[in-house]
């Protein structure tokens, strides 16, 4: 079974005589395009380490800014809707790990593990 939506959408094609826009009622969404600088932090998270050198020295040498301020930009684009249609296997995995991160940080170590070195 075909979902409400694409049936409305697959209307309003036919009835706009090929062209897709809004069926009446519809709010129009604004497309966000992802800046130049955003694509290039994501292309550099996927990439980083085919270079064969340290991670800081790649943020620096690609992107020119420093690695805590790379990473407060990084945070910002992971927010981003655009980012995930840019590159969503690359913003769903950095965003695993910030949650995993977050989560450790949270909930503590348990008393029963050792302190990790």
């Amino acid at each position: 079974m075909v979902p409400t939506p694409v049936l409305a959408d697959l209307a309003c094609r036919r009835s706009c005589g090929g062209v897709l826009a809004p069926a009446s009622g519809q709010d129009e969404t604004t497309r966000v395009e992802l800046a130049e600088r955003d694509r290039a932090i994501l292309d550099l998270e996927r990439t980083w380490w085919l270079d064969g050198e340290v991670k800081g020295t790649a943020i620096r040498r690609r992107l020119q800014v420093s690695p805590s301020r790379y990473y407060r930009l990084l945070q910002v684009v992971l927010e981003n809707p655009a980012a995930m249609a840019y590159d969503p296997l690359v913003v769903r995995r950095l965003r695993r790990v910030r949650s995993a991160r977050r989560r450790a940080r949270l909930e503590g170590s348990w008393a029963s593990t050792p302190p990790r070195r």
